[in-house]
């Protein structure tokens, strides 16, 4: 973990700070370019230092900083809050947004342990440890309190062909978020989960020319604007935290999802 020497600097009064873990690229980036955009400060984290650099160039002057994160490591998650809260002095949310789909199209007989293992590792050990480093700080800071919103997924409800890992570590994210919700109520500490389907990203784009149904054959699927997720998430975000979006489930409106199989 490093934080990067570049910083953009902003003007205005007193913000609320995010961070954003998997912010250079995807739906990681464009919630911190909603957030930047709605006066937020944010830390951006993420493995690769120059997507990062690229989405904090998205919005001239907004206020962020940078830091190399691999959230499965333990060392990496406290040092990204260490920097955050030294830079701007509190966390008000946390978006758990980085994760992996993994390999695609393997049958469960064929899924090497190491793939499985980076999985879990990213999807939901780097979920908890973030949301662990997060809820210290929101318990000890001065006000109390503060937002967790995790990235779940479609596939935290109904699995795809060929997803053990993605599907099994989004299942246990959605009880990761009713756990940390419940035990963050003496302290302030809301927290929610945005569960998404089909969003226009890069991980999404097989999607437009086909994508495996449950009945083996190969279809194309609408996707929706990756915009419209983040404002969603910046909806969940400002919410008063006497009130909670305890799950939100925003796809696209024609994608197979209902009745899917």
């Amino acid at each position: 973990m490093n934080a990067m020497e570049t910083e953009k600097q902003g003007t205005g009064g007193q913000s609320r700070i995010a961070v954003v873990t998997g912010a250079g690229s995807g739906i990681g980036r464009a919630v911190a370019v909603e957030l930047l955009r709605a006066g937020w400060s944010v830390a951006l984290a993420g493995r690769r230092p120059g997507t990062l650099e690229e989405t904090a160039a998205l919005v001239p002057g907004g206020v962020c900083l940078a830091v190399r994160t691999d959230v499965s490591q333990p060392d990496d998650v406290a040092a990204l809050f260490a920097a955050a809260v030294e830079r701007f002095g509190r966390v008000d949310l946390l978006f758990n947004n980085a994760g992996t789909f993994g390999p695609g199209g393997v049958p469960v007989e064929e899924l090497e342990y190491e793939a499985w293992r980076h999985v879990v590792d990213t999807n939901l050990n780097g979920a908890f440890l973030c949301a662990q480093a997060a809820y210290r700080q929101m318990k000890e800071q001065d006000p109390q309190g503060g937002r967790i919103i995790n990235n779940g997924s479609i596939s935290a409800h109904t699995p795809r062909p060929h997803s053990v890992a993605y599907t099994a570590t989004k299942h246990a994210l959605t009880g990761l978020t009713k756990s940390l919700s419940l035990d963050g109520r003496p302290y302030n500490i809301a927290v929610g989960q945005i569960d998404i389907g089909n969003a226009a990203t890069d991980m999404t784009a097989r999607m437009q020319t086909g994508a495996l149904q449950a009945n083996g054959e190969i279809a194309p699927e609408p996707v929706m604007d990756v915009a419209d997720v983040a404002r969603t998430v910046r909806h969940m975000a400002e919410l008063p935290l006497e009130a909670n979006v305890q799950f939100a489930t925003v796809l696209a409106t024609a994608m197979p999802y209902v009745g899917r199989g």
